[in-house]
Formats: structure tokens, sequence, C-alpha cells
């Protein structure tokens, strides 16, 4: 026992803090309204100390926790003072609240045992739709953030157990679907009670002095844990430079620099030097650039570090206020994803320079939205779909397909409720062969996701990313497959741009299909097990034709085994071709493999 703390009762105090935040997570899970939240798991909870640090995380949307201390920095400066038994904060605007997006609401709720405080409990949830110039108030040709929807600063939505009925109705008034916003708000609700109950129980156990001073003794832990990770790394500076593709029918690349500076048990994180800030929905306000930093640090880092404050102390993150990573209000930020998960790949590919036999190649970049809306007897309907991609190759394993980014954490939304509910049918939703990027270790495969509109009109609205700049490979590994947009009307078909700046209308029996990015490989091809290869083959993941011209694996006819002979002749073959000359190869197969050429030409 150290300075008085049993590290059992750390343990056990650890874990129950982690219960609470899961309990929490599993009431919005079961009792929120909208699927964007209910199906797709858009949402996150967490708890807090008395001095609104982070001390516990559930196992929910990972983008969004490293977001909560700079909310918490808000609420202990602007209304610590103020608060009382049975008050609930809210918040949703990124500049004068702390947040990401407007899309995204938190809640917040002080806890008392008697008149002491002893900790908070957070929720927030992405709500499908908070007013705008857009249904679903994600709008990439927003110009400024007062086009994106209602701004709620930091103010009381519950005061001393009262609800402010005039909050919940102007909130409500403001969204397209106002029982949707109203039902999850109240998940949120009860999502921070159930947090007020655990840790209440945590305090009845403990004691308040107790539980106090456990909770700064996992800060502690958490810190010895990081800072002996960051330590084990050598030291020095690494740098790593990346792209999106750009927004509009003809876009420009927006780049962006991050830098790691490794000295003894302390990291810096700088990502000065990234592109200025746009005028369009994509700006990522600071708490994203923080909260993207947090998750790829502990993503590389490889430690199970409890998920407290305590854990950032080795950390420094620096910015260039005005850029793309730290907009000045009022920056339009709505889409602000599409470069949170590009960053969070960059991070990972620094890392790969410093620990390469820990970190995969890239993956998809990030769960691609498709928004659908429209009108139907009357009413306004609504899909907001985030169709979730691939992990690049791992140092000892393949990518893994049709998952969530690790930075998301997300679920597709089911076929079955998306028919059930709105006038739209899903005719394709599986994986793409041919679509992972080849290596001793494959990317995971891209997913293609297909609708029919079964109603008179419809618009659409886009985000994705990686059609020109794919998911880099490593270690020989070759990059993943393109993003693609594709909409079959009465004039055939059509390549729509990544991240189009307007919506697209559709008329009923109007198909649109969209294909993910397939991941990047790692390692050299020819490097790979012929019989790994062949069971590709068997399982339908990728086509003979690209065993035998990109992996140089040749089957007999029967294509059931490998013909040893012929493969090592293909290998020899194939290793006097460039890297970029198997890539242009490996993209032509995937373009033949899936009759896209027409779209491609």
């Amino acid at each position: 026992m150290e300075n008085g703390i049993d590290p059992v009762t750390l343990e056990i105090v650890k874990n129950g803090l982690s219960s609470v935040a899961d309990e929490m997570a599993l009431v919005i899970l079961r009792t929120a309204y909208s699927p964007t939240v209910r199906d797709g798991m858009d949402f996150s909870t967490a708890v807090f100390d008395r001095e609104g640090r982070t001390i516990a995380q559930s196992v929910t949307m990972a983008a969004h926790l490293g977001s909560f201390p700079n909310v918490m920095q808000r609420v202990m400066s602007e209304q610590a003072a103020t608060l009382r038994p049975g008050d609930l904060l809210i918040v949703n605007d990124p500049y004068i609240g702390g947040g990401m997006h407007l899309p995204d609401i938190y809640m917040i709720k002080p806890i008392f045992v008697g008149d002491l405080l002893v900790g908070f409990a957070g929720a927030t949830t992405h709500h499908v739709d908070v007013g705008g110039i857009v249904p679903g108030s994600m709008a990439l040709h927003a110009t400024e953030i007062f086009q994106e929807g209602l701004r709620i600063p930091l103010v009381k939505l519950y005061e001393e157990g009262v609800p402010n009925a005039a909050l919940f109705a102007l909130v409500e008034t403001n969204s397209r679907l106002p029982s949707l916003i109203v039902g999850d708000l109240r998940a949120q609700v009860a999502a921070c009670k159930a947090g007020e109950r655990g840790i209440v129980n945590l305090v009845d156990k403990h004691g308040a002095e107790g539980f106090g001073r456990y909770c700064e003794a996992l800060h502690d832990y958490a810190e010895r844990l990081t800072r002996s990770a960051i330590a084990a790394m050598p030291d020095g500076e690494y740098i790593f430079e990346d792209c999106i593709d750009g927004l509009g029918e003809h876009p420009e690349p927006i780049t962006f620099k991050v830098k790691l500076t490794i000295a003894g048990d302390d990291l810096e994180v700088d990502w000065s030097g990234s592109n200025k800030q746009v005028q369009a929905g994509i700006n990522g306000p600071i708490a994203s650039t923080i909260s993207v930093t947090y998750g790829s640090v502990r993503s590389a880092i490889g430690v199970s570090v409890p998920n407290c404050d305590g854990f950032s102390r080795a950390l420094t993150i620096k910015t260039e206020p005005g850029t793309i990573c730290d907009p000045l209000a009022p920056a339009a930020c709505a889409q602000r994803g599409i470069i949170v998960y590009r960053m969070y790949d960059m991070l990972i590919s620094a890392f790969a320079q410093i620990i390469p036999d820990r970190l995969p190649a890239q993956g998809e970049g990030g769960p691609s939205v498709v928004v659908w809306s429209g009108q139907a007897d009357g009413r306004q309907w609504l899909l907001s779909d985030g169709i979730l991609g691939s992990w690049g190759g791992r140092p000892e394993k393949d990518g893994v397909d049709g998952i969530a980014n690790p930075l998301g954490n997300m679920s597709n939304q089911p076929i079955e409720l998306i028919e059930a509910r709105l006038p739209l049918k899903i005719t394709e939703y599986g994986l793409v062969n041919d679509s992972g990027g080849a290596g001793r270790h494959r990317g995971g495969l891209a997913v293609r996701r297909s609708y029919e509109l079964l109603a008179a009109e419809a618009q659409i609205g886009l985000r994705s990313d990686r059609r020109n700049h794919l998911a880099i490979g490593f270690q020989g590994g070759l990059p993943g497959s393109p993003s693609l947009n594709i909409l079959a009307d009465g004039d055939g078909q059509q390549l729509l741009a990544v991240c189009p700046l307007r919506l697209t209308n559709l008329s009923q029996g109007d198909r649109f299909t969209h294909i993910t990015p397939g991941a990047a490989g790692l390692g050299d091809p020819l490097t790979r097990e012929p019989e790994l290869v062949l069971a590709d083959v068997l399982d339908e993941k990728i086509s003979a034709e690209f065993a035998a011209n990109i992996y140089g694996v040749v089957l007999d006819e029967d294509r059931r085994t490998v013909d040893i002979e012929r493969t090592e002749a293909a290998r020899r073959k194939l290793a006097l071709l460039s890297y970029e000359e198997r890539g242009a190869v490996q993209a032509q197969i995937f373009a033949t493999s899936n009759r896209l050429e027409a779209v491609f030409a």
C-alpha cells in the first residue's frame, strides 16, 4: 500500500467507474429514439471527478470522448459556482461550449451527496437534425456555423430538478424531426441520472474523501503507464503529411501535417502547418483535434491505460489558429468527421515510423455518410447512413473487413429497419472483391451499399473521401481501392463527386450506390503465403486474376490448389515490376472485376 492507496481497491474503483459509464451507455442504447443513436451507436458517455476531470469513459464513440475535457473546462470556469443538486447542463456550440459540431449535444449533470459536489456524469449523442440549411444538419456547402443549425450555449436544461420547458420547446421547434430529438434528449437525461446513481453508490461505499483519493490515484496511475510507454520509444521528431481529396466537382487537395516529438517520457503532437480553414463544413474545432490526438495516441502506445485525464498529462498538443485543425469562429464544421478520421490515420502512420512492428497500414479513412431526405404524407423523412469500412493490413494479420474505424466504434444500420420505416430499398450490401490493398497481410475489403428510391422524389447529400488519395500501404504493401458514388437514373450511370458541395435530386426508381475505400496492405504481396491467397480466392475476396497478376499465385484449372511451379515463375516475373506498376495493375483489376470501367471512363 502506497500513500494509503490499496492497489486492489484502486482496481475495484477503476472497474466500478467503468461500469457506471457503460451502464449510462446502455441506458441510451435502450431508450434512444433515432436510428442514428439506437442503431448506428453514434453517442458516448463518461463520468468525471469533482474537479471536472474524466475518470471513466464507456466503450462507445472514441471520436467523442476526447472532447469531454474541453466541455468540462467550460463547465468548471463558467458554471461551477452556480451548480446545485438537480441541475443539468446542455451545450452543443463548439465555439462557446467546447464541443465539436452542432449535432453533438452534450449534457453534463453535477453529482452531489448532500450539499457536497463529488463528481459529474456526461453524455453526448449525435442528434439526427438540429435545423440548418439541409436535413440532417451536416451541410458540406455551409460557409459559417450560423447556417448549420441551432446553437446552444452552456446553459441549464434542468435547474434544481425542474426542466426548462422553454428550452425543450426551442430545441424541438428547430428540428425537422422533433419527436426524435426530444426522445434522444430524454435518453441522455436518463443516462446522466444513471451515472449519478452509480457515482453516489461508490461514494457511499468509499466515503467522499476516500473516493476523491482513489480518483487522484487513478490519474497518477494512468500518467505513469503513459509516460512509461512513451519513454520506451526513441527520442526524436517524426513527421507525416497527407491529404484529403477536397470538395466539389473539381477538388483541390487539402493538406494536413503532423509532427511528433518524443523527449524522454514527454510527447508533443504538433498540427501546425496544416491547411488554412476552408469555406465549407469540414473544419475541425479544437476539441476535435484534441479528441483525435488522444484517441490515436492511446491506440498507438499499445498499453491498457485507464480512461482518465491522467493519461493526457504526458501529452502536449499544438495547433495553429486559423487552420482547418483549429478554425476561428464562425467557421462551418458540421462535417468535421471527414478530417478527424484522416488525422487519426496520419498519427498512426507517424507512430508506425517509430514502432512499425505494432501498427497497421492505413484503413478506409472513416465512415462514409449518405444522407437521404424527403417528404412523405406531409412529413419529413430522413436517413443519415454511416457506412463503415475496413482496417489496413496488420503486422501479423490481415486487415479487418466491414468494421468501424477504431476512432468510431459505430455500427451499420440494419437493412430491415431502413426498409421498414423509409421509402428506400437496399438492393446491394456486401464486401467488394479485389478492393483490399495487396500485401503480405491484405488490407480489408471495401463495402458496397446500393439504394433504390421508392418515393416520388428525394435528395441525397454525401460525405466520403479517398478517391484520389488512397489508403497508404506500409512496408511494400499496395494502396487500397478508391471510394465511389454512382448514380443510376434515367440518363444512365454517372460518377458523383466524392464530396459534392450541393444536394443531388433523385426521382422514384433512381438507384444510388456507394462503395467505401478499400484498406491498404502491409508487406510485399509476393511474400504472402500462397495458401492464404488461395483461401481468399475460395472465399471470393479476390479473383483468380488478382491472385495471379498481383500476388503471383497461379491456381490449377479447378482453382482448388496452387500450381507451385507456375507460381514461382510468376513471382520472379512480377518482382521486376516497380511498386507503381503493381499498383496500376491492381487498380485495373479492381475496376474490371467490379464492372466499373465505364464509370471511371
